[in-house]
């Protein structure tokens, strides 16, 4: 069976929740089994992150960069790369901030970076715009826009009822596509260099 854990902070509560719509995502291909990780929990899970064939960063956005608890948890996955524990497992990434835009290319761009040391393959949202037209509207997939990972817009004065129907739906796509590229990748991996 095929393996994704997706690692995340949650400082409000919205990540959580979107973690879990990539949850959903992932576990809607057959054969693919998701595991969510707090970043809290990641050393003390570190085989089944080893184990997992596609790792999923998520992080808020704050300040316009990844949340410190985050941070340290990248802090701490130096020893993962010294062991080259996930070198050519797939990766991919997702944020939100209260702000449409609050910089949330900044975040994914760090995660991305994250995956790019550890020497992953990493998979994009693969999703057009939405939202970008007089024709367009908030219930459009990617409505924020984006394309090497997902980002949602969480309202900062509500909780999980201030994310919109249609980012869940995006952050599933997101689940989906990094489900079904693993079980791809993992029927035939890249050989490992010597």
């Amino acid at each position: 069976m095929t393996s994704v854990a997706i690692v995340y902070h949650s400082g409000f509560g919205h990540t959580k929740a979107l973690a879990e719509a990539v949850a959903s995502g992932v576990q809607a291909v057959p054969g693919v089994r998701a595991s969510l990780i707090p970043v809290a929990e990641a050393e003390a899970r570190a085989a089944e992150l080893d184990a997992a064939d596609a790792l999923i960063f998520g992080s808020p956005t704050y300040m316009g960069s990844i949340s410190a608890e985050f941070a340290a948890f990248k802090d701490w996955t130096s020893k993962r790369w010294m062991a080259g524990a996930w070198k050519n497992k797939l990766a991919a990434g997702f944020t939100s901030s209260a702000q449409w835009s609050g910089d949330k290319q900044n975040t994914l761009m760090q995660i991305m970076t994250l995956a790019m040391q550890h020497g992953m393959v990493w998979v994009g949202l693969g999703l057009p715009g939405g939202y970008s037209s007089s024709k367009g509207s908030i219930e459009d997939l990617n409505r924020v826009g984006a394309s090497i990972g997902a980002m949602a817009q969480a309202n900062g004065d509500q909780g999980v009822e201030g994310i919109a129907a249609s980012d869940f739906r995006t952050f599933e796509a997101l689940g989906r596509r990094v489900a079904e590229a693993a079980s791809r990748w993992q029927s035939q991996p890249l050989a490992q260099a010597a």
